[in-house]
């Protein structure tokens, strides 16, 4: 027995996926083209999982560089969260470890080229650096040893560069990279 849904109830993946049963090829085809030219980040999301393009985490290096490095002098507000986000969309859309690896590295070089330029003294910005760089050593230390090198060698320069920064950057980065114990010689 079937019970019916009520009118005022949200639509649900279920409801999506019944509606779908009723497309044929060219529907569902055409259907795919509309969600692509609605937006960005429809069009990053399908050349991610498609495999397309010579760059497909340029859009997400995009969107990163936007939100957690804007132009002060454009007064272009900065969103950690947004930034975020791109980096959770790529996890969705295809997520392969090395790119997510890449992107959360990238994060951190991006917020350092950002605290450098502009001398920003925020907590919370400095707070969510400090996680992302924890969270950019975990991605790496599970990649094969063999993949690892780059990426260690990148993390160890940013390390590096927390002393200029202040406000105990340095010592919580020193502190992720020796907890993470990832070995000399792996690199």
């Amino acid at each position: 027995m079937a019970v019916a849904r009520s009118k005022n109830a949200s639509p649900s993946w279920n409801d999506v996926r019944a509606a779908l049963l009723h497309f044929d090829r060219a529907g569902l085809r055409g259907l795919v083209q509309d969600l692509y030219t609605a937006s960005k980040d429809n069009q990053a999301f399908l050349h991610a999982r498609l495999g397309l393009g010579h760059d497909q985490l340029q859009p997400f290096k995009a969107c990163i560089s936007n939100w957690i490095c804007p132009d002060v002098m454009k007064n272009q507000p900065i969103s950690v969260s947004k930034a975020k986000k791109a980096i959770a969309d790529y996890k969705k859309a295809i997520g392969r470890p090395e790119g997510m690896a890449e992107l959360s590295i990238f994060y951190c070089e991006e917020a350092f080229g950002f605290l450098e330029s502009c001398g920003l003294e925020d907590e919370s910005y400095f707070a969510a650096l400090i996680r992302m760089y924890g969270r950019s050593l975990e991605l790496v230390s599970n990649l094969p040893p063999a993949e690892r090198a780059t990426y260690l060698e990148r993390l160890d320069k940013l390390r590096a560069r927390g002393r200029q920064i202040g406000g105990g950057v340095e010592e919580e980065l020193n502190s992720l990279w020796y907890a993470a114990a990832l070995d000399e010689h792996e690199r």
